[in-house]
């Protein structure tokens, strides 16, 4: 009877210590270890940021050196489940063949929750790093003492991992991606954001924005920064002028970059040069020094300014984009934008009463506090938005019902007061930080020349549809005011002589 040792794991870095005791636990290759590599579909992100197959190259390559006979298996991510190990064995079975036993398999495990789990199902336990003490250090806890820069960590790892990490320059990208401080830990700018949500808005509004855009797209090298489940790209492959030209599409949340990769596969592009890549900007050059013909950005900006520190953070921005732009390019950016004379104090008349201190949200579910923000009046709903809201928004109840805010705080509040599916992820996002004035300011200081065809202008379908039907604007002495511009287009070029 064949006999296994079952290694369920993340397996991101193996060990010197793993060696040995696997070793020992194999007797000498009278038993099959079995690696089941759990989180086998992510990578990019802090709890996963080496792939399923660079994981796999180093299991097979430290399986040579050993003199292990090992098979490996993906498994991918689950919910948070109770019978994870029931279902990291059916994955086992599905891709072997092999149904692992109580009667032929003993379960390596140094995780107590999840050694228990296969304790119930009647598994003999090996604890690994939990059988010693002091305990050695866990792979995890190596890999950790890489992304801090401790040297200590070569001496750690096993060979076929520095041989991997070496070879595919993995040292830089898990430090990066370990030490993000914008990207959480399952890859996206938030926990409380519904990504399947923004996929449905992105894929609404991919027209319009393609519309907006297309007679400024500079044929060669065109990469959408941000690009969401790929809505846009999928347009641009349609257009016979760029049929020569490469579409590239960037997206740090790993759901929408993986919804980006299906749709590839399932025969979205009839380009051949469609590429994604899941990366955060922020982390550093994404492509070299002058070799994208086109960037598009679609609602991101704010997202930098917002999710980073503000202006420096958008400057990093804006001047890597000008380094990859070759002489003569263009960066095209859509997004929300400030009012001009943003500080300028106004009076803010709102459907409905306040409604006294808004409550705790402390342990609300998303659908929850969905639910509670969608039944505020938009007075009772300012309130809650300013106490939500990751950014100061001032204001003075007046006697006669009105507000006295500045003109980018009631905008802010206006634009973000529709979304109570994703209350908490909107309430972190600041829409007005810049007005046009500053955005061409910023352009112009980089390097850029910023073409006529940029404007800030205002998305009327929201003021007929969100704004004039709960709010009035007014000067400080009651004179009705008119809405002002709500999003701005900047066509930016590097000039051709530098």
């Amino acid at each position: 009877m064949e006999r296994f040792v079952l290694f369920p794991g993340r397996h991101h870095l193996l060990t010197r210590f793993q060696a040995g005791y696997l070793r020992g636990l194999a007797g000498e290759g009278r038993r099959t270890v079995v690696w089941a590599v759990t989180s086998a579909n992510h990578q990019n992100t802090k709890r996963n940021p080496v792939g399923y197959d660079r994981r796999q190259a180093a299991i097979e390559r430290f399986s040579v050196q050993e003199g292990l006979r090992s098979l490996v298996v993906p498994v991918f991510d689950t919910a948070h489940t109770d019978r994870f190990a029931e279902v990291t064995l059916k994955s086992v079975e599905s891709v072997l063949g092999q149904t692992l036993t109580p009667h032929d398999t003993v379960v390596a495990c140094s995780t107590p929750e999840v050694a228990a789990m296969y304790a119930e199902l009647g598994f003999e336990i090996a604890g690994v790093e939990a059988e010693h003490d002091p305990a050695p250090d866990r792979p995890w806890d190596v890999l950790l003492r890489l992304a801090a820069g401790d040297p200590a960590w070569r001496d750690l790892a096993h060979p076929a991992s520095l041989d991997v990490y070496d070879r595919y320059r993995l040292e830089e990208q898990v430090a990066q991606v370990v030490n993000d401080p914008v990207v959480g830990e399952e890859g996206g700018l938030t926990t409380t954001r519904d990504y399947r949500t923004y996929a449905e808005a992105f894929e609404a509004s991919a027209e319009r924005k393609w519309d907006l855009v297309r007679r400024h797209v500079r044929p060669g090298r065109i990469v959408d920064i941000g690009c969401g489940a790929g809505a846009v790209l999928a347009l641009a492959d349609r257009e016979p002028a760029l049929r020569e030209s490469d579409l590239i599409g960037v997206e740090v949340a790993r759901h929408l970059f993986e919804e980006c990769v299906h749709r590839k596969a399932q025969g979205w592009f009839t380009n051949p040069n469609v590429y994604f890549y899941c990366r955060n900007v922020l982390g550093g050059a994404v492509f070299p020094p002058r070799s994208v013909d086109t960037t598009l950005t679609f609602a991101l900006t704010h997202e930098i300014w917002s999710y980073g520190q503000r202006m420096d953070s958008l400057r990093r921005f804006a001047q890597a984009i000008y380094d990859h732009t070759v002489p003569g390019g263009v960066w095209i950016n859509s997004d929300v934008c400030g009012p001009d004379n943003r500080v300028r104090r106004v009076r803010l008349a709102l459907q409905g009463a306040a409604a006294g201190p808004p409550a705790d949200l402390t342990g609300l579910s998303r659908e929850e506090i969905s639910a509670l923000v969608e039944g505020l009046p938009a007075r009772a709903r300012l309130d809650r938005f300013a106490a939500d809201f990751h950014f100061p928004l001032p204001f003075d109840a007046l006697p006669d019902g009105t507000v006295d805010i500045a003109l980018s705080d009631a905008m802010e509040f206006l634009t973000h007061k529709d979304y109570p599916d994703n209350w908490l992820s909107e309430a972190h996002e600041q829409f007005c930080g810049l007005e046009f004035a500053d955005w061409k300011a910023l352009l112009t200081d980089i390097g850029f020349e910023v073409d006529d065809a940029s404007h800030a202008w205002r998305n009327d379908w929201i003021v007929e549809h969100r704004l004039d039907p709960v709010a009035r604007l007014s000067a400080e002495d009651g004179t009705p005011l008119p809405w002002p511009d709500t999003h701005v287009l900047l066509v930016a070029r590097r000039p051709l002589n530098t």
